[in-house]
């Protein structure tokens, strides 16, 4: 079974975000906050297009040089893992560990490159949940990649209450994904959170996305403050609510 002790540098590309989070256009057009962004290449891709991104993560205290050296010190282990428990993972966009340790290296090395540029403008800051730096609804949009319900074995359900509220505060929509821990399990956390949330009054959503590579991930929690609810003869976004 594919697992991991402590979080590691692993970045994804625009394309994947895209796709992880179904984002459209309008989503593009607000401002958007990722929490635990890593060294993706998300940030640095859409800020070419337009868009207004702040990515966090506590990755960001240090230099390009001591995040590439750690890069470089995990990379090959991911992969290692890959390629052991290949069943976990479904080839289909991306054909095999060789190709994957391609992709990310390539995503990564856009964020690289950006780094410090980002830094100076402010799309780069040092936090990390379960706070932020940010005042109430700063963001129209925030998405967290492979960090909550992904590592649900190292971060207890308490931290996942209180990470999750923190980012509807800064945020008028919060998009999660996947909803699966490592190893390919559901986590156990989705339901009770999403039944918490409800009794504050958010809409949560559990919605089918275009992306699936760790096999059975292809899901995200799409949580609504109740400022942005609005009724409509249509019913309810989705119906595959927890």
């Amino acid at each position: 079974m594919f697992t991991l002790d402590k979080v590691v540098p692993w970045g994804r590309s625009f394309d994947e975000y895209c796709r992880m989070f179904s984002l459209t256009d309008e989503d593009l057009a607000g401002r958007i906050v990722g929490c635990a962004d890593g060294p993706a290449g998300f940030n640095t891709q859409a800020t070419r297009r337009g868009a207004r991104v702040v990515s966090c993560d506590p990755i960001y205290a240090f230099s390009t040089s001591e995040i590439r050296s750690r890069i470089d010190a995990t990379s090959h282990d991911i992969v290692e893992q890959t390629r052991q428990n290949r069943h976990e993972f479904v080839w289909t966009s991306i054909a095999s560990p060789e190709e994957l340790l391609v992709a990310r290296l390539q995503a990564m090395e856009l964020f690289l490159v950006d780094y410090d540029r980002g830094k100076a403008e402010g799309r780069y800051v040092a936090a990390e949940l379960p706070r932020l730096p940010f005042e109430d609804r700063s963001f129209d949009l925030a998405v967290c990649s492979h960090f909550l319900f992904l590592y649900s074995e190292q971060l207890g359900e308490p931290f996942h209450h209180t990470a999750i509220k923190e980012m509807c505060r800064v945020a008028r929509e919060v998009r999660i994904f996947p909803l699966l821990a490592l190893g390919g399990i559901g986590s156990s956390y989705v339901a009770p959170i999403a039944d918490s949330l409800r009794q504050l009054g958010y809409s949560v959503l559990i919605e089918r996305v275009p992306y699936e590579f760790q096999r059975g991930a292809n899901k995200m929690m799409r949580i609504i403050t109740a400022e942005m609810i609005v009724p409509t003869c249509n019913g309810p976004l989705s119906n595959s609510e927890v």
